[in-house]
Order: structure tokens, then C-alpha cells, then sequence
């Protein structure tokens, strides 16, 4: 089987980024006054407080990947990493493994907010950012078309590539029968990241890219490339695989699943 990986990223505003761009002495305020600063302006701006891309700061990168026969679930570095090491650990899967990658909206959010990021810390990522010129197969199937499937957005191409028809992971991963988000969702990061809590954010982005897997079996059981048979295998192996984990969320996962 060709490696796939899937991949979710949990991020926060960079509050550095926003004081240089705004032209503010990061030194003179609180960290608290430059965060309700931050998103303040972005709601004047319009009428949300979601950071544009590339004032995201990445805090969290986990993946799913199916290589060989094994299936394997974690989060990049650890909790003390930078955010360089994270997209660089990221990039230096996909320079090694050359995978499908597997998102929902990374094409919408994930990927442009790690192309910016990759871009300031000066990442090297030769691999994902081939058009063809290095291999021939990337001119008509690279990581950056839109309709390429090398990097598959389920989300966007369900929705048939129509934003006014996109659904949530957590909506379709529950209506599939499967767990959906757990813990906290998106809109919780920044709040558990200024207590502290890097782990949780790690096991809750875990747990959404076993979510994409999972809904990605049944897209592939939907278009014929998984037989009845190969689906049912590929579900227990996730189940098994997970059943080895003795990690809390790991175990309320498979709990929510039963």
C-alpha cells in the first residue's frame, strides 16, 4: 500500500507576528492586552476574531499514517518544540515517504497557514513543492493543484469544491458512526494553550486526524477502491492499533466509538 498520510494542525495567534506587521513594541504590554488587542482589531476588521494565515502560529501538528502494514497515530516532536520543528519535522515526512497526503480543509486552512510559517522560518520542503521539475509525475499530479488528488481535501472535495456546501469533520465523522471531536474543538486552543495545556491540544488534534482517516475509508469504500472486505480490515487495524494506545484520549476515543 502507498503511504498515506493524514495531518491537522492546531494553531494560535502569533502575537509577535501582529506587533511586528502593526508596528508594536511587543516589551510595552502585557501578553493578555496584546492578545485582546490582536483579536479585537480582527473583529473591527470583520466581525471575527480567526486570525488571517499567516498570523496563525502553529502549536500542534499530528498525524495518521498508513504505510505498509502497520498504522500509525501521533503528534510531530513534543510538547517543548518550536514551531520550526514542527513543519520541519512535517515536511521531512513527505521528503521520506512521498505520501497521499489527507486533509479536511487543508487546502482552505491547514496548508496556506504552514506555507506562510514554512516561508518565515525559512523550511526547507524540496519535495512538496515539486511541479514537475524534479519529477515528471508531479507536473500532472503535485501537492499544490487544487484538483490533484496527491493531497486529497475530503472536505472540499465533497463539497464539490462549493464553500456554500462544506461540512464539519465533527458533524460527518458522527454521522459515518464514528467518534468526532472530543475534548475541546477549535475555538478552545488558544484558551488551553494560555494554561498550559500543550498535551491536550496534541491528543484532541490526534483524535481529529483519526477522525480524517476513518472518514476516509468510507470515501474510498464509496468510490470502489476498498472492496467490503478491505474496508472491514482497514477498520479493525484502526481499532487495534488504538486498542494498544493506553493514552486517556485514546481510550475515551475508542469509548465513544464502541
Amino acid at each position: 500500500m502507498h503511504p498515506t498520510l493524514v495531518f491537522d494542525i492546531e494553531t494560535i495567534p502569533d502575537l509577535t507576528g501582529f506587533a511586528a506587521v502593526n508596528g508594536i513594541d511587543i516589551g510595552s504590554l502585557p501578553h493578555a492586552e496584546l492578545t485582546e488587542m490582536a483579536l479585537l482589531a480582527r473583529r473591527q476588521k470583520t466581525g471575527s476574531d480567526f486570525m488571517p494565515h499567516h498570523l496563525h502560529r502553529i502549536v500542534a501538528i499530528s498525524c495518521t499514517l498508513r504505510s505498509g502494514s502497520t498504522l500509525k497515530a501521533w503528534s510531530l516532536g513534543d510538547p517543548d518544540s518550536s514551531e520550526a520543528e514542527l513543519i520541519q519535522q512535517f515536511y521531512d515526512c513527505i521528503e521520506h515517504h512521498t505520501p497521499q497526503l489527507v486533509s479536511w480543509n487543508g487546502s482552505g486552512f491547514d496548508l496556506p497557514v504552514l506555507h506562510y510559517r514554512a516561508l518565515i522560518h525559512g523550511i526547507a520542503a524540496a519535495r512538496y513543492w515539486d511541479w514537475g521539475d524534479d519529477d515528471k509525475d508531479f507536473k500532472w499530479n503535485s501537492y499544490l493543484g487544487r484538483y490533484h488528488t496527491r493531497h486529497l481535501d475530503l472536505m472540499d472535495v465533497l463539497a464539490m469544491y462549493q464553500p456554500r456546501a462544506n461540512a464539519p469533520l465533527d458533524d460527518m465523522a458522527k454521522l459515518c458512526g464514528f467518534p468526532g471531536k472530543l475534548g475541546m474543538d477549535g475555538s478552545q486552543v488558544l484558551g488551553a494553550f494560555q494554561r498550559g495545556e500543550i498535551n491536550a491540544i496534541r491528543n484532541y488534534c490526534e483524535t481529529d486526524a483519526m477522525n480524517t482517516w476513518l472518514v476516509y475509508l468510507r470515501f474510498q469504500k464509496m468510490r470502489g477502491t476498498l472492496s467490503d472486505a478491505a474496508y472491514t480490515a482497514e477498520i479493525e487495524l484502526a481499532r487495534s492499533t488504538l486498542t494498544q494506545h493506553s493514552a486517556p484520549h485514546w481510550q475515551a476515543f475508542l469509548a465513544a466509538w464502541a
